[in-house]
């Protein structure tokens, strides 16, 4: 794929693995032009633990999507997430050789370079460092300090930890599925992207993303993300806990919960009655949608209660770190009826049902502008972002290289002091966080034997 504004999506998920393929137009909207959606065989809270299994499920996926778009698919801008995930903070500082030096992104770059060499648990590795504020010389709040002086640089930084085998086992199944990674990022960041504006983020906002094995936390204030987490339950254990409450087979539980399942029971009457059919000749198995509601109000309340405690751990009720936007919601999970209405009375906080139909183009099918697509839209968005980063670090090479090449002959003094010049070529070319960011969880994958 050639063209910078098409990108593939792929959201590997618990329940569900989607390809998504998305154009961006000339209105900066995106068309998805083919999606291809494979029951995920081979995942369990986020975690591969079955790669065959995994592998054909990715390639169900691309297969319908390339079948339905009739675009060939080579890369993919892929998601991470599960319950391995972990965040942490950390405050940092380096002591700088010359205070009467500008500070450069060169010395931030040092320092966060020097929190990745944190020691993490066996197993663990560092693949996210986000800074969140600086100090200069005590100074504190400081957003950007880049230009001033001082000796001494401090920061705060929000430290996302993984897994690197459950890392590596996804690149491994996206490799053997014969696609190369375009891009890899946190799925509720991609989430984030697709269903929040920036006044949200400013204010302060909870993105949750209810999905199959696991619900995720992205919480946001000043434009900046300030805390992540992973409840390890999602939509699996609702439907779960239905099955063995009501006796009956996985998917008659899971189809319960999408067509009649409410959050909130005082919403139905005592007989409301749904009949289920009985296993090879038996008699139909009658349900109470009240009783159902109960079942899925106990475990969505539990879900809903340690998000909130998340929450209140990051400081949301401190007068510093009210969260103004409320609660997000997104995700499969996110359509579970009455919700909204159950996560407002147990935490207090405005929330809205997050949809990414806000990016896009306004002709796409309705289904797409669903809360289940959230993940794989921001993976788009991601991956068109990537590569138009990219393509401008190109050109930006071109015309210094092009400067270099045609030089006119003039006298010596005339000539731009090399100095300088290697300066403005530095930052031309000097790499964004998102491409850093990149570039370091593709280490991972790269070291894959």
């Amino acid at each position: 794929m050639e063209n910078v504004n098409i990108s593939v999506g792929l959201d590997i998920g618990t329940t569900k693995i989607v390809a998504m393929i998305g154009l961006k137009n000339e209105y900066g909207k995106l068309e998805i032009l083919g999606i291809g959606k494979a029951e995920s065989l081979g995942v369990k809270r986020g975690v591969v633990n079955n790669l065959t299994q995994t592998t054909q499920s990715i390639q169900q996926a691309v297969n319908d999507a390339i079948s339905s778009s009739g675009s060939e698919i080579d890369e993919v801008t892929v998601g991470i997430a599960g319950q391995h995930i972990r965040s942490l903070h950390h405050s940092d500082y380096i002591t700088r050789d010359n205070a009467d030096e500008v500070i450069e992104d060169s010395d931030i770059e040092k320092l966060i370079q020097q929190v990745h060499k944190l020691v993490m648990l066996p197993g663990e590795e560092i693949i996210h460092v986000i800074p969140q504020d600086f100090k200069v010389d005590g100074q504190t709040d400081v957003s950007e300090p880049v230009g001033m002086y001082g000796a001494r640089l401090e920061a705060n930084f929000h430290v996302v930890v993984g897994q690197i085998t459950s890392i590596k086992n996804i690149g491994r199944c996206v490799k053997s599925s014969g696609l190369t990674l375009e891009g890899i990022t946190l799925e509720p960041l991609a989430s984030a992207n697709a269903v929040l504006n920036q006044e949200e983020k400013e204010a302060g906002v909870a993105l949750v993303d209810i999905g199959g094995g696991t619900t995720d936390l992205a919480i946001f204030k000043d434009g900046i993300i300030r805390h992540t987490a992973v409840i390890p339950f999602g939509g699996n254990v609702i439907t779960e806990d239905i099955k063995e409450g009501c006796s009956i087979i996985e998917k008659q539980a899971e189809l319960l919960k999408i067509k009649f399942g409410s959050a909130w029971p005082g919403e139905n009457k005592d007989n409301e009655i749904v009949a289920i059919p009985g296993l090879r000749g038996r008699e139909p198995k009658e349900i109470s949608l009240k009783n159902l509601s109960k079942i899925i109000h106990a475990r969505i309340t539990e879900i809903i209660q340690q998000v909130y405690q998340e929450i209140k751990n990051y400081g949301h009720e401190t007068p510093k770190g009210q969260l103004i936007g409320g609660i997000v919601l997104t995700g499969g999970g996110a359509l579970l009826n009455h919700l909204k209405q159950l996560v407002e009375y147990e935490t207090g906080m405005d929330t809205r049902i997050g949809r990414p139909n806000e990016h896009l183009a306004g002709d796409s099918d309705k289904v797409l502008q669903s809360p289940l697509y959230a993940t794989a839209v921001g993976l788009i968005m991601e991956g068109i972002k990537l590569k138009e980063s990219q393509v401008g670090k190109e050109v930006s090479e071109d015309k210094t290289e092009e400067k270099v090449n045609v030089v006119p002959i003039i006298d010596d003094k005339e000539l731009i002091p090399e100095s300088e010049e290697d300066v403005n070529k530095k930052n031309e070319n000097k790499p964004t966080m998102i491409e850093n960011i990149t570039n370091r969880l593709k280490n991972f994958f790269d070291s894959i034997d």
